[in-house]
């Protein structure tokens, strides 16, 4: 008896827990927010997969300079994709800086292995996190979006990661 009881309490508790959920404006993250060379970018959650450490990846002779080679994440291979050197930034790396860095894998919905190598994890964002946007520049790759600026003036980069695996730049990694 006591068991029944104390489902319908707890069943009771979650229904108003959900009750004021909804009637409260919550604060919802949209992107994952990460720095890549010199540029922070803000990636659509929904697009990103899983976050590694930066590992051993094996170069693959013939390719794109952005493209760093292939690694073995969770049992599969995914290639690695420089997001900072693809996006034409050129930043000097060290082995400390390598190490601090985080290989982010595309979710598998995109249907495209790959990682992306980003220096920093910003942490989740919402469209509250910020004081202004505008559009993107009319001469902007079409996997851009917006440009978003948060209180202390920094400027963050929307990144469409559909359209970015779809590009015919991304899509083409041979030298």
């Amino acid at each position: 008896m006591a068991n029944r009881e104390a489902l319908r309490d707890l069943q009771a508790r979650l229904a108003n827990r959900l009750q004021a959920a909804k009637s409260e404006a919550l604060s919802v993250s949209s992107w994952l927010a990460v720095e890549a060379g010199a540029t922070s970018y803000l990636l659509p959650l929904g697009h990103s997969g899983e976050i590694f450490p930066w590992g051993a990846v094996q170069p693959v002779p013939y390719t794109q300079k952005w493209f760093l080679g292939v690694a073995n994440l969770r049992g599969g291979l995914s290639g690695v994709v420089d997001l900072a050197v693809l996006l034409g930034d050129s930043p000097v790396r060290t082995e400390q800086k390598l190490a601090e860095a985080s290989l982010l894998a595309l979710n598998t919905a995109l249907e495209v292995n790959v990682a992306l190598l980003v220096d920093r994890l910003a942490g989740l964002r919402g469209v509250d996190a910020f004081v202004s946007s505008e559009p993107p520049a009319p001469d902007a790759p079409s996997f851009f979006g917006s440009v978003y600026l948060d209180a202390s003036g920094a400027r963050w980069q929307e990144l469409n990661l559909q359209l970015l695996a779809q590009h015919p730049t991304f899509l083409s990694i041979s030298a």
